[in-house]
């Protein structure tokens, strides 16, 4: 009983926050980000209106018929709540559980809490580390979450959980939520464990923890990408920043592209926040404008219909992949979706060539 107790207790504390989204700075939907998100659409809607002469409401730019008249738009208004209140529910805590063992098999769990938060150093230098630390932390960290994107692609049974992020054929920010529970545990897992493994060298190294550059009491790089209109990255609005800047840092046009169906779009852009990881191994691609993206997967996606579906079709679909691919060490040639039409992946095939 007291199990049940404290249960439902868990749950109506974590319903209570993820439903105060707005107020919460740890939240995509944090009202700062949104309304920077609102300043930012209305510069675009200002500039679009020189050349654009239908482009004449705000609202009408904001909030386009050709989107909202779509069944995708309100399945991922749905989905945002029936994912957030159940989906992220079960799995919270697991994620981090990656963190804990990438920690654990490095430094060990118990000498990290040992670690001073005090260096041995005089102030100035210690704010050099701490700057440095920040900066191996988010380059390679980053580099981690582009080569688990990669292989969430190349990876026929793992694309099976993260087509759905991929299948509406339109987006609104809310759409960033259509995703798997196995797609957010796989991805939020591994790529904790492996920044924990990072971060447990750094500490040996040191000896002490380092304090972490942050604004908001999040990391200073992440609070200026979602400052910077991150909720355009699942839109109708196309903003590609100006010049080198858009091999710098991840524009959204650079993830619209990503979401795209165009033969030349596929399986490119996996980089988040730096796009110098799809330079260097071959997958960057940036079209001067945005008249060949659209929005949507190669197979069929009609089935995806429902919140329910877009839970259960996956496991169906992921059994198919397990099945075919251990029909005689070979992937069946019967198995329906067309990203299954193909050998049985080897190691070497996951490993993208630097172009270099």
């Amino acid at each position: 009983m007291d199990s049940l107790l404290n249960f439902y207790q868990a749950y109506g504390e974590y319903a209570a926050k993820f439903l105060g989204f707005l107020g919460d700075k740890g939240s995509r939907f944090f009202w700062l980000y949104l309304l920077s998100s609102l300043l930012i659409a209305y510069a675009v809607f200002q500039h679009q209106k020189k050349t654009d002469k239908t482009q004449n409401q705000f609202l009408s730019f904001l909030f386009p018929k050709s989107v909202w008249s779509h069944p995708d738009a309100w399945l991922d208004v749905r989905y945002f709540f029936f994912h957030g209140l159940i989906g992220h529910f079960l799995i919270a805590g697991l994620s981090y559980l990656g963190l804990y063992y990438g920690i654990q098999l490095t430094i060990g769990i118990e000498p990290y809490d040992r670690l001073s938060d005090v260096s041995q150093f005089g102030s100035h230098l210690t704010f050099g580390v701490a700057v440095l630390v920040f900066l191996i932390i988010s380059v390679v960290g980053d580099f981690i979450s582009f080569y688990i994107h990669y292989l969430q692609h190349k990876i026929p049974l793992l694309w099976q959980f993260h087509k759905i992020h991929h299948a509406g054929e339109v987006m609104h920010p809310l759409s960033n939520a259509r995703e798997h529970p196995i797609d957010n545990l796989t991805y939020n897992f591994f790529s904790h464990f492996f920044t924990g493994i990072v971060l447990g060298l750094i500490l040996m190294v040191l000896n002490y923890k380092p304090a972490m550059l942050t604004v908001l009491g999040f990391s200073v790089i992440t609070t200026i990408f979602n400052l910077g209109a991150y909720h355009f990255r699942h839109s109708h609005i196309w903003l590609k920043w100006p010049g080198i800047w858009s091999k710098l840092l991840g524009s959204p046009a650079h993830h619209h592209v990503h979401h795209s169906r165009h033969p030349d779009h596929l399986d490119k852009n996996f980089a988040f926040k730096f796009p110098v990881w799809d330079i260097l191994f071959g997958t960057y691609i940036m079209p001067e404008d945005n008249k060949d993206v659209e929005f949507g997967i190669v197979e069929e996606s009609s089935e995806l219909n429902s919140c329910i579906n877009l839970y259960i079709i996956p496991f169906r679909d992921a059994y198919r992949v397990l099945k075919g691919t251990y029909n005689n060490g070979e992937t069946s040639e019967t198995v329906e979706t067309a990203s299954l039409n193909q050998s049985l992946i080897r190691p070497a095939d996951l490993i993208p060539e630097p172009k270099i």
